[in-house]
């Protein structure tokens, strides 16, 4: 692009685009280009103003731009003419609109407005950014790439020439694009960021949490921290472009805001290294924003972990540490986040600072608050978080060294400190004991001085293991290290201070310490310190006792130490084993002995014969030991022969003592082996031929052999066995010896196994054993030898004869039921293995497993591959045996053998719990009667087992009892029915409550959960399932274990039951438990005589806790049958209930409750839609309703009377009559208790009752007796709830009545409600605050009304008024007529009892009916318009007169004031009501009030009329205008009504007069110029009134209003009155003095001249005078009267309607006249006068002017001679005069051209100098020429050139110096001298100062120049006059005069004049010459340099003036000039 071009392009603006003139194509987001181009403006208008109304309902913000934006006047601005300001400004608010549009940008709304936006302001032109910046956030949708289409991005320095390359694909954005380019381009970086500023502040004060900016906020967030980590590095220029948004973030209370922010903190923290100021500012931020608003507690802490995690370590320094700790959720948060998160950065800063605190603040800080909330903080998080990554012992580290630095303290100060850190130096101990102990141990070494030492000592009590730091003072360490000290001495005696610690029992002393201290000197290598470590074990021992760790310590002791080389070691060993020995050692732990005797055994063999030799000694004290004496292995070797002793040693030689003691020793461990298990190796060489071991285990015979139940001998030998078999068969596997180990087996099973029923009986144990839980054989087989042991078997059967093989595979065999286990084991190789076996079996046909055996291993690979397929398989055999689907009935009944035969196998009593649980899993699937009844032995057995002094149940045991109560389940049901012992069975397991195994779950819980819903269904039985059901409900009440109480529960929900059933139960509780033995009879008895001394009389037993727990069952119970079968048994529980004690029966209310809930549940379920149900159903008898009422009296408690009232509200939809025969009292304990309550529980009763007990009694009867008791009966009703309102709470109390309402029907029971509120209302006599509580009140009133239809308050009211009308005029009135029947109370006398009240509450009560109901009306809720109020209207008028009667009847009595006031209220109704009326209506109803007999009624009417008119609204949409006109003639009789005769009706007509005439004005200013006709008689009737001279002023007044408002409507038709009407107006004002005085009448008869001028201005010539008189007259007396303002004003019109309306040619003539009369009488009245003319001569036309000149200038002559002719010597009124006259002749002036003023002003220049005429008219003439001056400026020095003689001659002729003759005659010749000279100095100003012609010429300057100098010394009029005329007049005139010279030559000459006058004799000359040079200083500035040489010696004279004021004058005239020329003037003098 060349250089032209780019400048081009800058100069291009968006509104010389070509596109904006072509309409082939418009910019459009929502349509197509073309298509846009053929829709009109007013479309894309309605569309954006649609969506605008559609974005106000989502968002209230945008309505200020229905003003401007969206505005009608919108659619014709163009912006490309607009100015830049409109430009601007306009910018501004489509930016905040689109700012605020963003959130909601995807929209139709939305994009509806952007639409118009584009038509309209081309905002695709003129605000990219802003279009941009709120589409952006949704730069992934395809509307944000429609707005880039709209755009012009193609030059390449365009900053959105990036998004170029979306627009013709049309894709939306990629977000790696949009990050990459963030980080690339800054500036949009920055852009976004200001986006998300701009958006919040558009929102600021419109929303409080700017929810509608989340996605702004995710926008940001996923935009900033994306293209920070995808910067490869992030300058200093990216962090000072975010930072302070980032700041903005952290102070901002928008959460969203917040949390963005502090994901950006967290980036940059992990993406660069910040500086360490910046780091410290972030955190401060953070900290506080914390601090102030917790709002993101988690997300705060956890970007200041991130950012101390990241940052340089003490960057942050201590300033946020004080916000932090204020944090309140603190600890409580980071304890949450150290359960995900590493928190050890924040602690790492955090606790440095908090322990300095804490120090510092105990020791410093007055305030024990802040003290104690950073100790309690410490605590806390010591307590709470952990101390990771080193932390634990820089916290300890910390601690002591900030405690060592506080060495200044005093020792009270110290003491206090302790007992203040103690605390959290111990919850440190206790977490962290090593980290504390590592540092006091590394301190310990390095304690130096006295001071220290004392500090660590104390440092040291305040842990708890206080005394393993102690200074020992023979080392000079502390006993830690003294324990590990080099020196033997120095352990030894550590060990000592250690016993010592032990004997005193001291405190300080952590027994981990001492046990592990023991246990490191144990292994010490020097026996003294080993003996001291064992006293100290032996006394620590006795006291507080060690682990089990210390036995294998001891024995280490033994075996380390050599006694052959260490003999000094032998009493310490000694000492070792006597420890060992002692019996409370090792008391009770089996293991722990058997440890120390296998230990102690190898310490028995003697090794050396020397009697004395250290060996032998051991030797002889270890056999001495009492446990190896009576271990059972060494039993005897320690008494007889055997022992020890010197006496046998002289008897035998050394050489052979040592082999004849072991030769013994050995004889004894082989004698008592028979009697104790062996191992292996110690049996190897007895040899396999040895039967003895055979004969001991009593195996043969047995069918299994059963670890579980074989004694101690027996789990020996096969325990042998076993591991013997494993060790063969292990070796004969593989291996050179494989050979060899074979023949050790076969020589096993020849010697122990040779028959092959114990072989296989053998086999079978291992086979299983596996699955032994209990491992009594101590001896694991695991998967491999099962499987080798499976082989082996599998071989050896197929070895086994015919015979053999039979009896293998017979029924009581275990061959099979081992083999069938197996195949369920989880191995594979074991199933193979199995299965295998299994195929050598196949061949015996006699077994009965043989059918099942063939069918299964017909699916080998299934039952290899599946584990749970043998359960599925023998589930499906079982299946087809037993519904015989089989091949035949033979096979099936085989099968179903082989399944009994199984089954029986399982039965037997020594087949292991093992085994049958295996084959139990497997036969899951099996399940029946018969299983059941096979099973049943078992079952009993185990649970025979069971007992309370039973053995321990195996595990195993445990396992299988579960699987067998498994088999109770629906295809065993039946069996419970016909066979009672198994129905025992299954009760005795229900009530085992044993847990033998902790991780096993209880019997009990195992047999409940059997009762599901198909086999409770499947006992086809009652009495069975009665049984069951009571067995639970037993339960429920004996147990006290929560899951079995829980189980129950979820069984008896699950269950489908009779209700029936149930029933029984209950009825069971209510019935006495029979005892079973005497002695409980006997308890029994003297309990109930003991209640009946206490409680009176029993009452019968009843299992209450019983009932009360099957009732709670009964609540969540949903299947149940026949419910209705309950209710007898519920009522009867219900009346025992009711039938207690007091004391029992608040005992029994939560049962009471159950019984009702169960109750109404009942209910429900007959009735699910609350309507009436058939007697086969539920029998009306079986409700006992008053029962249920007596629950509601006798309760207290809420919760029952709640149950109880929600039962009766569903008895009246089923039972109505039953519960309405109890209604009152239902309601009126609701409105004394329920009502009371503030919770939504008993709102929801209420409701409820409500809505179930009315509609029942108002459906009950329809007759009309019926209906007017049901009548009463609900206002009773009504009454209960209004008395009771007040002490309902106030949020309830209308939804409360709303709901009774409504159920009620609003149209028929809602005025009693209202009147009943009005009463108590009324009754009311405490309240305080009255006006207030009235208010409350009716506000509240309104509400409830407002609840209903219009019409439904509608009718409330017609029935107030008809229910006031027939209350008496007072209770006097009333008392007659209760005389009718009082055996029956109406509701009237319900609503309001004239007995029960005064006649005050009754006129109170009617007052408050009225003034609600004109409230009601008024209130904006009442849409009057969507009915017909006529009936309310024919109403309120009945009542209207009713009461009018009663203000007359009542006139002359005291309460004549309270029938006003209630005729005044309800003529206020009448008001609101008429202000609802159609307008035909409201006419028809005035006309008939305005012809009323009531001249109040008139009135009111008249009054009404007025309110209408007065409305706008009303007269513009009236239809029919004619019907409203046709009341002129009503008004107009009332107006022209002639006197009363009582004074008071006189006054009364006046004012109807008034109002009728003030009607017919309203009328005729609405209606008056349309129909013209109709008013005619209007205004001759307001004339006739005028005209009447007797006629009262007030309602003249009125006429003349009226006559005003006529005139203005008529025009032309009043011209026939105006004869008759003006001059009585103006005779009335001119004659009547009385009535002048009356503002009223004045104002009203300036208002009817007004108006009549200004419509008749041609034909009021006549009495053009006489008004203009009376208006000049009027205004001096309005200007007078400061009481009427309006007067001013209206006479202000008058005039200038005279002024403007009144044509010239009659106009001027009467002014003329009229000047000519009042110039010598009432010349006050001229100044209005001429404001007239003034005016009018201002609005006359140029032709109009130039044709009446020469008329005014007669005139003006005339009038200015004012001052020459009528002055009278009065100067300022004459000046006032004459200036009024100058005025009117100036606005003419102003008018004149050149040519027309010329002549005008030359003959006044004439005027002036007439010789014949008084020279008074210089004075007008110069006072004239000044003011012309003045306002014609510069064009004026055209005309001055005649003046300039003149002026010189009469400043000649007015100087005292020049001439002693007076120019006046008169005596003021001086004041009037002045004033000329005055004016004349002004003038010449003037012409000076507006010259630019160069008017002063050097004649003219020489003419004037010496005549205006002398002035100075002219001293007339006195010295006063003087000083102001130099100041104020010459001074100024003398320097414009220079000015205008502008020769220097004239300059000098004036200088030098003025100069000489400054050498004057007086003081005052010199003084005001000084003050004119300043002045030409002043005005010439520069130029006055080349007069200052002349000036300088003048100056210099006066500097030494003799006056004073002189000299002080001349400094500061030099001081100015210096100011002024710029230059010092000092140094000339």
């Amino acid at each position: 692009m060349t250089s032209l071009a780019h400048q081009l392009k800058r100069l291009a603006l968006p509104q010389n685009d070509p596109d904006l003139l072509t309409r082939r194509e418009v910019a459009s987001l929502l349509f197509d280009p073309k298509d846009a181009a053929s829709m009109d403006r007013s479309t894309f208008f309605a569309l954006g103003c649609t969506g605008l109304e559609e974005l106000l309902g989502i968002e209230p913000a945008f309505s200020e731009f229905q003003e401007t934006l969206f505005s009608q006047s919108s659619m014709g601005l163009e912006r490309s003419v607009q100015v830049k300001e409109v430009n601007e400004k306009l910018d501004a608010g489509i930016s905040l609109f689109l700012a605020r549009l963003s959130p909601y940008f995807l929209l139709k709304p939305a994009q509806k407005c952007i639409e118009w936006l584009i038509h309209r302001f081309h905002i695709q032109l003129y605000n990219v950014d802003s279009l941009l910046a709120c589409a952006l956030p949704y730069h992934e949708t395809k509307v944000f790439v429609r707005v880039i289409q709209l755009l012009k991005l193609n030059d390449p320095t365009y900053r959105w020439n990036w998004l170029e390359g979306l627009q013709k694909p049309g894709v939306p954005l990629a977000r790696g694009t949009l990050i990459t380019h963030c980080y690339k381009d800054l500036g949009f970086m920055d852009f976004i960021c200001t986006l998300v500023t701009k958006s919040i502040k558009a929102y600021s004060g419109h929303s409080g949490n700017c929810a509608q900016l989340r996605v702004i906020f995710s926008f940001y967030a996923s935009t900033i921290v994306p293209a920070l980590d995808a910067v490869e590095k992030v300058s200093d220029t990216v962090i000072s472009k975010l930072l302070p948004y980032v700041q903005k973030g952290l102070k901002s209370s928008l959460t969203d805001y917040k949390a963005a922010t502090y994901m950006i903190v967290c980036q940059l923290a992990v993406k660069v290294v910040l500086e360490a100021q910046l780091v410290d500012t972030l955190a401060l931020q953070i900290s506080k924003s914390l601090c102030k608003e917790p709002l993101l507690p988690k997300e705060g802490l956890g970007c200041l972990i991130v950012l101390l995690q990241n940052q340089k370590e003490g960057s942050v320094g201590p300033k946020a540490f004080g916000h932090l700790c204020a944090v309140t959720s603190l600890v409580p948060v980071l304890q949450g986040m150290a359960a995900l998160h590493d928190i050890s950065p924040l602690l790492r800063y955090l606790l440095p600072l908090l322990i300095h605190t804490v120090m510092i603040n105990e020791m410093e800080t007055d305030v024990p608050s802040e003290s104690t909330r950073y100790g309690l903080l410490f605590e806390t998080v010591l307590q709470s978080l952990p101390l990771s990554r080193g932390l634990d012992k820089t916290v300890a580290k910390l601690l002591l060294e900030e405690y060592l630095s506080q060495s200044q303290l005093s020792a009270d100060s110290v003491n206090a400190l302790n007992q203040r850190l103690q605390t959290s130096v111990r919850i440190f101990e206790s977490k962290y004991p090593g980290a504390l102990d590592g540092v006091l141990e590394r301190h310990v070494r390095d304690v130096s001085s006295a001071d220290e030492k004392k500090l660590f000592h104390h440092f040291i009590s305040l842990s708890m293991s206080s005394g393993k730091y102690q200074i020992l003072g023979d080392s000079d360490t502390s006993l830690v290290l003294s324990l590990k000290h080099p020196l033997p001495s120095v352990r030894r005696a550590a060990v000592e201070h250690l016993m010592a610690l032990v004997t005193s029992g001291r405190e300080g002393l952590d027994m981990a310490f001492l046990e592990e201290a023991v246990s490191e000197r144990i292994k010490d290598d020097v026996p003294e310190v080993v003996a001291a470590a064992l006293k100290v074990l032996e006394v620590s021992r006795q006291n507080v006792g060690f682990s089990e760790d210390t036995v294998p310590r001891l024995l280490a002791l033994l075996q380390r130490i050599d006694l052959s080389n260490a003999e000094d070691w032998c009493p310490v060993l000694k000492e070792a084993v006597r420890v060992l020995d002692e019996p409370r050692f090792i008391e009770g732990n089996s293991d722990l002995k058997a440890q120390v005797v296998w230990g102690l055994l190898p310490f028995l063999v003697v090794t050396s014969a020397q009697p004395n030799s250290p060996d032998l000694q051991l030797a002889t004290c270890v056999a001495q030991t009492t446990i190896l004496s009576q271990y059972h292995l060494t039993h005897g070797w320690a008494h007889g022969k055997n022992m020890l002793s010197f006496k046998y040693f002289t008897k035998i030689a050394q050489p052979d003592f040592i082999g004849l003691a072991n030769q013994h020793l050995i004889s004894t461990l082989t004698k008592n082996l028979p009697a104790f298990s062996l191992s292996f190796k110690s049996l190897s060489h007895a040899g396999f031929e040895d039967k003895g071991l055979m004969d001991c285990c009593f195996l043969s015979g047995e069918t299994w052999w059963n670890p579980e139940k074989l004694d101690t001998n027996a789990c020996c030998y096969l325990r042998l066995l076993c591991r013997l078999f494993d060790v063969i068969i292990t070796g004969a596997s593989q291996g050179p010896t494989a050979v060899c180990f074979r023949s050790l087996m076969k020589l096993l099973f020849q010697v122990h196994l040779s028959d092959p029923r114990e072989l296989f009986n053998f086999l079978c144990l291992l086979w299983g054993y596996g699955s032994n839980l209990g491992d009594q054989l101590d001896c694991k087989v695991n998967a491999v030898l099962q499987t080798q042991a499976l082989y082996v078997g599998g071989a050896l059967l197929g070895a086994q004869p015919g015979a053999s093989l039979k009896l293998l595979a017979a029924g009581q065999s275990p061959v099979v039921l081992s083999l069938l286990a197996c195949l369920s084991s989880p191995v594979r190789e074991v199933r193979r293995a199995a299965t295998s076996t299994l195929q050598t079996l196949v061949q015996v046909d006699s077994s009965p497993f043989h059918p099942i055996i063939q069918r299964l291993l017909r699916t080998t690979e299934e039952l290899i591959s599946d584990p749970t397929y043998l359960s599925q398989a023998l589930g499906k055999l079982y299946e087809e045996a037993v519904t015989g689907t089989g091949k035949g009935k033979a096979k099936d009944r085989n099968l179903l053998a082989g399944f009994e035969e199984l089954l029986l196998g399982v039965q037997a009593a020594n087949c292991p719990a093992y085994t049958a649980k295996t084959i139990l899993r497997a036969l899951d699937e099996v399940n029946g009667e018969l299983v059941l009844a096979v099973l049943m032995p078992v079952i009993e057995r185990l649970l025979e087992q069971r007992g309370p002094e039973k053995p321990t149940i195996l595990k195993d045991e445990d396992l299988l009892m579960q699987l067998l109560l498994g088999k109770y389940n629906e295809q065993a049901a039946p069996l419970l029915v016909k066979n009672q012992a198994c129905l025992e069975l299954f009760i005795r397991a229900l009530g085992t409550v044993s847990k033998p195994h902790p991780d096993t779950p209880c019997l009990q819980i195992i047999a409940l959960e059997q009762i599901t819903k198909a086999f409770y269904s499947a006992l086809d039985d009652e009495k069975t399932q009665q049984r069951l059901l009571g067995v639970m409900f037993d339960l429920l009440v004996e147990s006290r274990s929560p899951s079995c109480a829980q189980t129950i529960s979820s069984v008896f929900k699950r269950i489908a039951v009779d209700a029936e059933l149930v029933a029984n139960e209950i009825a069971l509780a209510e019935k006495p438990k029979v005892t079973v033995s005497v002695q409980q009879t006997r308890r029994s008895k003297q309990r109930k005589a003991h209640d009946a001394a206490q409680d009176g009389p029993a009452e019968g037993t009843v299992s209450w806790q019983r009932a009360t727990l099957i009732l709670e069952l009964l609540q969540h119970k949903k299947k149940l049958k026949r419910p209705q079968m309950l209710v007898p048994a519920l009522f009867s529980l219900l009346s025992r209930s009711l039938e207690t004690s007091s004391v029992e029966q608040s005992n029994l209310e939560y049962t009471k409750q159950l019984i009702l809930s169960c109750l109404l549940n009942v209910c429900q379920k007959v009735s699910p839609d609350g309507g009436p149900v058939s007697k086969d159903v539920l029998d009306e008898d079986k409700f006992n309703v008053e029962l249920v009422v007596q629950c509601v009296r006798v309760s207290d408690l809420p919760q029952t009377h709640h149950q109880a009232l929600l039962l009766l509200g569903s008895l009246a939809g089923i039972f109505p009559e039953k519960v309405l025969h109890n209604i009152m009292p239902i309601f009126t304990f609701m409105g004394a208790n329920i009502m009371r309550l503030d919770d939504s529980y008993s709102f929801q009763v209420i409701n409820k009752t409500v809505q179930t007990v009315i509609p029942a009694l108002i459906k009950r009867d329809d007759s009309d007796e019926s209906a007017t008791h049901m009548e009463a009966v609900v206002t009773r009703i009504i009454l209960v709830f209004t008395d009771a309102l007040p002490h309902v709470p106030e949020h309830r109390r209308l939804p409360i009545l709303s709901q009774l309402m409504a159920t009620l029907g609003p149209a028929r029971f809602l005025w009693v409600l209202l009147l009943l509120l009005f009463k108590q209302h009324a009754n009311q006599t405490t309240a305080t605050d009255k006006d207030a509580a009235l208010e409350r009140d009716v506000e509240f009133w309104i509400s409830v009304c407002c609840e209903f239809q219009v019409e439904d308050q509608l009718v409330s009211l017609i029935k107030i008024l008809g229910y006031l009308m027939e209350l008496p005029q007072d209770k006097q009135d009333g008392e007659t007529q209760t005389s009718r029947k009082e055996k029956e109370e109406k509701v009237e006398e319900l609503i309001f009892n004239i007995e029960a009240h005064s006649s005050k509450a009754l006129r109170h009560f009617k007052f408050l009916s009225v003034s609600f109901m004109a409230q009601l009306l008024a209130s904006g809720s009442f849409r009057g318009d969507v009915v017909d109020l006529s009936l309310l209207l024919e109403e309120i008028l009945r009542y209207i007169h009713n009461v009018a009667r009663c203000v007359e009847e009542n006139a002359d009595k005291p309460t004549a004031k309270f029938w006003r006031a209630l005729l005044s209220k309800a003529y206020d109704v009448l008001d609101k009501v008429n202000a609802l009326l159609p307008t035909d209506t409201f006419i028809t109803v005035m006309r008939g009030l305005m012809g009323n007999q009531l001249a109040s009624v008139r009135r009111k009417a008249m009054e009404l009329l007025i309110n209408k008119l007065q409305n706008i609204a009303f007269t513009q949409s009236l239809p029919n205008v004619t019907v409203l006109l046709d009341l002129t003639g009503d008004l107009l009789a009332i107006a022209a009504r002639a006197h009363g005769r009582v004074e008071e009706e006189e006054g009364e007509q006046a004012i109807n007069r008034q109002t009728a005439l003030f009607c017919l004005k309203l009328l005729c200013r609405s209606f008056g110029s349309g129909h013209q006709e109709v008013f005619v008689p209007v205004l001759k009737q307001a004339v006739e009134m005028v005209v009447s001279p007797e006629e009262e002023k007030n309602v003249m007044g009125s006429a003349l209003l009226c006559i005003a408002e006529v005139a203005s409507a008529l025009k032309a038709l009043v011209i026939p009155q105006l004869p008759r009407l003006m001059p009585a107006v103006l005779q009335t004002l001119t004659e009547r003095k009385e009535v002048i005085t009356s503002e009223l009448y004045m104002l009203s008869a300036v208002t009817a001249l007004q108006r009549v001028t200004e419509t008749l201005p041609h034909f009021i010539s006549p009495y053009l005078q006489d008004t203009l008189l009376q208006v000049a007259r009027l205004t001096r007396v309005a200007v007078k009267a400061t009481t009427t303002p309006q007067l001013a004003v209206r006479l202000a019109s008058l005039r200038t309607s005279l002024a403007t309306k009144v044509p010239p040619r009659v106009l001027l003539p009467t002014i003329t006249k009229c000047y000519s009369k009042v110039v010598d009488s009432s010349q006050s009245r001229l100044g209005p006068l001429m404001d007239v003319l003034k005016e009018h001569i201002g609005h006359m036309e140029k032709d109009q002017l130039t044709s009446h000149q020469s008329e005014l200038t007669s005139f003006f002559l005339i009038a200015l001679d004012f001052r020459a002719k009528h002055c009278q010597g009065d100067l300022e009124k004459t000046k006032e005069i004459e200036g009024y006259v100058i005025d009117c002749l100036l606005a003419m002036v102003m008018k004149l051209s050149e040519v027309t003023f010329r002549p005008l002003f030359f003959k006044l220049f004439d005027w002036c100098k007439t010789e014949s005429e008084a020279k008074d008219r210089l004075l007008t003439f110069y006072r004239l020429s000044d003011r012309i001056a003045d306002r014609l400026k510069g064009l004026f020095v055209l005309f001055a050139g005649h003046l300039v003689k003149p002026f010189s001659d009469l400043l000649h002729q007015t100087n005292v110096t020049k001439t002693d003759a007076a120019l006046f005659t008169t005596e003021d010749n001086v004041e009037k001298s002045c004033l000329l000279l005055e004016y004349i100095l002004d003038c010449l100003h003037k012409i000076c100062l507006y010259d630019t012609q160069h008017f002063v010429s050097k004649e003219r300057a020489d003419a004037l120049l010496n005549p205006l100098v002398d002035q100075l010394e002219n001293t007339l009029g006195g010295e006063e006059l003087y000083q102001t005329r130099v100041t104020q007049h010459l001074v100024p005139c003398v320097g414009q005069f220079c000015v205008a010279v502008a020769d220097d030559t004239q300059w000098k000459t004036l200088n030098y004049q003025v100069l000489l006058k400054t050498r004057h004799t007086s003081a005052k000359v010199r003084f005001s010459a000084l003050l004119v040079l300043l002045e030409l200083a002043a005005k010439l500035r520069e130029n006055y340099m080349v007069l200052l040489p002349e000036t300088i010696p003048f100056l210099a004279e006066l500097m030494e003036d003799e006056c004073e004021e002189v000299e002080h004058q001349v400094q500061k005239v030099i001081h100015e000039m210096e100011t002024i020329l710029g230059e010092p003037l000092q140094s000339y003098f």
